[in-house]
């Protein structure tokens, strides 16, 4: 927490599980890419329609005298990568086509045709692919056959080519063998008759040579092969099937979603886990607020779980050195609406109570003060160590101080903000100064709640005084270039980073024009609901809420906000005289000023209508409503010298 350098460091596991889960936010492209591969996969099984492959196999062989001869190597005399490519020649599938009375059909035999070799075989594999299964068979066996047939007559075409050119050389030779014979007839005895003799059988012996071969070659076997495996017409499509290729389509849409999301999320400015927040901020994560329903209604003192997780985060800083020396702690959000921060300083101020700290609140939004205007006042109670704050000469402090009730937690003091000429100069006045330095007293704790950072300067000018900050926001809609501006901010001023505290809205959270639109009016409809709230019976006086008092009943400054008491606010002509901040608007964030104009109306119609009552307005209902002793010594005489007909007690 104090230790910047010692924020959490991962391993590459937990960053590559930190990284998934990360990709798992972004669902919408990952279901995109899913349905886009299940389309795919559709599309390719019902446009491609049902194919039927029959399959036909051979064994080739070479033509011999004797195949049972030992000592032959029919693979040495076959090759059967040339066998192949014979096999899916033009001459075959047109043999092929002519058999099945299909001349015109070979250029879409031959596409639908393959022929492979299983591995050391003299098996050729003929698959033939149709629409109709009787037809695939039908012309694997037609090319088998053909192919066979091509063979068969290649070696026969061989042989006679062969016998026929040893039967032209045979010719001559028996011409000169006759010429021999009658020469030898008439010769006597003598060299010349041995001579010829010698010829002669030469001549004999080269035509018995000849002879010999061309009987060989008219023995020769020319069966080309045999068919081992005879086509029969297919029962089931080939194929993956449609719901194998649905299956890899979807697989294919996971992995192009998953990519979607990766590139999404490394273009993605945002913060959106809480490692980038540590590593934005160099600081911890000291709490991760419950997911809240946008619909739910907007309370300050929160219960049940998310109550409990604000008691985590006082502990942690409680027991945090840095926190510890000087009890000070400054709640800010990075940029745009701080209701979530009011809620959080609200929250700790009530935890810290319950530790047994006396706690004071400071407001220190001077734009748009609307704390007053939503917390329940504990009137009569203040703690002893309270003292009332002196009044500043910009006009805040305004010199009230406020109890508020914190349920069964107990109570802590709250100074309620103003609208002020110069908020800079007020929030660095010595009365300010003063306020803030409360936190010296032994077991006291003071929270000050100020502007988004980014939007005004009004936290960096409390930062030198007010140590320790704590950061607020949604990792899903924060910058981390935001959150690195804000701890470059803070610590230039003086101030650390304690850490940071998490929240998010529920399901149904939908980014984009469309989804502010509608996060913005929900926010409006839940300010209504409260205020409506604050007017009934059960809640309190109807001043909170703006709206009429028939009978002329009132309550106190700045209405209530939940189920009843009222809080008080400045003296409404305070409020009244004052002209409108004229400070730069840095905030882009159109809500938030909105529900502050909300807000700040409906304050200053409590303040005019408890000016009313003080002045003499009767009223009989004066639950939840703020006594004089709620107020400072000074404000009270002043008020009572300028009217004095003010009646005393509630």
């Amino acid at each position: 927490m104090t230790e910047q350098p010692g924020a959490r460091t991962h391993e590459e596991p937990d960053l590559l599980r930190d990284q998934f889960r990360q990709l798992l936010r972004y669902r919408g492209l990952i279901a995109a890419g899913v349905a886009a591969g299940l389309l795919g996969g559709a599309w390719v099984g019902l446009a491609g329609g049902e194919e039927y492959v029959a399959t036909s196999e051979v064994t080739v062989r070479s033509a011999s005298v004797d195949p049972f001869a030992p000592g032959g190597s029919p693979e040495k005399e076959v090759s059967m990568g040339s066998e192949v490519q014979t096999a899916l020649s033009s001459a075959v599938v047109t043999r092929a086509a002519e058999q099945l009375d299909l001349p015109g059909d070979t250029e879409r035999m031959q596409q639908g045709l393959q022929v492979t070799n299983p591995p050391n075989t003299l098996v050729l594999r003929f698959s033939y692919t149709d629409a109709s299964p009787a037809n695939a068979a039908e012309v694997a066996n037609a090319i088998t056959d053909a192919y066979l047939d091509n063979r068969e007559r290649q070696t026969e075409s061989v042989i006679d080519n062969m016998v026929e050119g040893y039967e032209n050389q045979l010719q001559p030779l028996r011409e000169q063998r006759d010429e021999l014979a009658e020469q030898i007839s008439g010769l006597g005895e003598g060299r010349a008759l041995d001579t010829t003799l010698s010829v002669q059988s030469s001549v004999i012996g080269r035509i018995s040579e000849l002879n010999n071969s061309i009987t060989k070659l008219k023995a020769l076997d020319t069966t080309p092969g045999f068919v081992v495996r005879k086509a029969t017409p297919p029962q089931a499509p080939s194929g993956p099937g449609l719901s194998l290729l649905l299956g890899l389509g979807g697989a294919v849409g996971i992995g192009i979603g998953l990519l979607a999301a990766w590139v999404r999320l490394v273009f993605d400015p945002t913060a959106r886990s809480e490692s980038d927040v540590v590593r934005a901020l160099r600081a911890p994560v000291l709490g991760t607020l419950p997911r809240r329903r946008r619909d739910a209604p907007a309370r300050l003192l929160a219960e049940g779980r998310l109550a409990e997780e604000y008691r985590s985060v006082a502990f942690r800083l409680a027991y945090d050195q840095t926190f510890a020396d000087r009890r000070r702690l400054l709640v800010v959000a990075p940029r745009g609406s701080i209701d979530t921060a009011a809620a959080v300083s609200v929250n700790l101020a009530a935890s810290f109570v319950e530790m047994g700290r006396e706690v004071l609140l400071v407001e220190a939004d001077l734009r748009t003060p609307i704390l007053a205007a939503r917390l329940r006042s504990a009137d009569g109670i203040r703690p002893g160590w309270a003292r009332t704050p002196a009044r500043g000469d910009n006009g805040w402090p305004t010199g009230l101080q406020i109890p508020i009730d914190a349920g069964e937690s107990g109570a802590f003091d709250l100074i309620p903000g103003s609208r002020v000429r110069n908020v800079a100069r007020a929030l660095t006045s010595g009365p300010a100064s003063r306020l803030i330095s409360t936190a010296d007293a032994a077991d006291s704790v003071v929270v000050v709640l100020a502007p988004a950072v980014l939007s005004y300067a009004d936290a960096i000018a409390l930062a030198d005084r007010v140590d320790g900050v704590l950061v607020v926001c949604d990792p899903r809609e924060v910058r981390r270039d935001d959150l690195d501006r804000v701890r470059e901010l803070v610590g230039g001023a003086g101030g650390t980073v304690l850490g940071a505290l998490l929240h998010s809205e529920g399901a149904g959270d939908r980014p984009g024009f469309l989804g502010r639109r509608k996060k913005k009016r929900d926010r409006a409809a839940a300010r209504r609901r409260a205020a409506e709230d604050a007017g009934s019976p059960a809640g309190g006086p109807a001043a909170a809420t703006g709206t009429d008092d028939p009978a002329g009943r009132s309550g106190a400054a700045g209405g209530t906000a939940e189920g009843g008491g009222g809080t008080a606010g400045p003296p409404a002509a305070e409020v009244a005289d004052e002209p409108p901040d004229t400070g730069p608007e840095q905030s882009a964030d159109e809500d938030r000023d909105e529900d502050r104009d909300e807000a700040g109306e409906s304050r200053r119609e409590g303040k005019r209508r408890s000016k009313r009552r003080r002045r003499g307005h009767p009223g009989d209902d004066d639950s939840g409503t703020l006594t004089l002793r709620a107020l400072d010594v000074s404000e009270a005489a002043a008020d009572s010298a300028s009217e004095p007909s003010r009646p005393h007690g509630r």
